[in-house]
């Protein structure tokens, strides 16, 4: 797909983005992501959707909307990032963030390394547990999507997390004990063309 393209497909999910953010760069790059995440996405299961148009609406185009709403941030860690989703697109959004990538799956973890040598990003690859971490490491914020295990990874999110988490869910999901007990919860935020899809975001008290 062309930068271009991929431009009129994320228009939905950019609308509260900052204007002058870059976007000739920043699609151009996701154009590149694209093709490594195609190729591969055709030997290794980085992701089950497959098509270009929906790899650049679903995973592009939600983890931009998360970097939309990121606020004030100095350091973010991708908790389960997979194939670099919501961390890198949000890497590419806001280059004033030091974003971390934790992948304990190594040929994902191989992935990640891959693509941030390629877009020639700052970003650090974790390619462990979160939980190997040393424990007082935290980040100003936390962003899970699509975790392995949502229930214990939110704990630990909470705990490393120094002013927020961000969580992709679905409507109507009950929030975690973890976040609700030191957190104050926003009202969910709707996710562009998703029938419940929603960003819950919750800011440390």
């Amino acid at each position: 797909m062309t930068p271009e393209s991929i431009a009129g497909l994320l228009q939905p999910y950019v609308a509260g983005a900052p204007q002058n953010a870059g976007w000739p760069r920043i699609h151009a790059q996701l154009a590149v992501y694209l093709e490594l995440i195609l190729k591969w996405n055709a030997r290794t299961n980085l992701t089950s959707i497959r098509t270009p148009g929906e790899i650049v609406r679903r995973h592009f185009g939600e983890s931009l909307f998360a970097g939309a709403h990121l606020g004030p941030c100095a350091t973010l860690l991708d908790f389960g990032s997979g194939a670099g989703f919501p961390g890198i697109p949000i890497q590419l959004l806001r280059p004033d963030v030091a974003v971390t990538l934790a992948e304990s799956q190594g040929k994902k973890a191989a992935f990640l390394r891959e693509a941030v040598r390629t877009l020639a990003l700052p970003t650090e690859v974790w390619a462990a547990r979160v939980e190997s971490m040393p424990p007082a490491r935290r980040f100003d914020t936390v962003v899970l999507r699509a975790v392995d295990d949502m229930d214990a990874a939110v704990i630990e999110a909470a705990a490393r997390a120094s002013r927020q988490v961000l969580l992709h869910t679905t409507s109507g999901q009950p929030a975690h004990p973890a976040l609700e007990a030191g957190f104050r919860l926003a009202d969910p935020i709707p996710l562009p063309e998703s029938n419940q899809g929603v960003l819950l975001i919750a800011h440390r008290i």
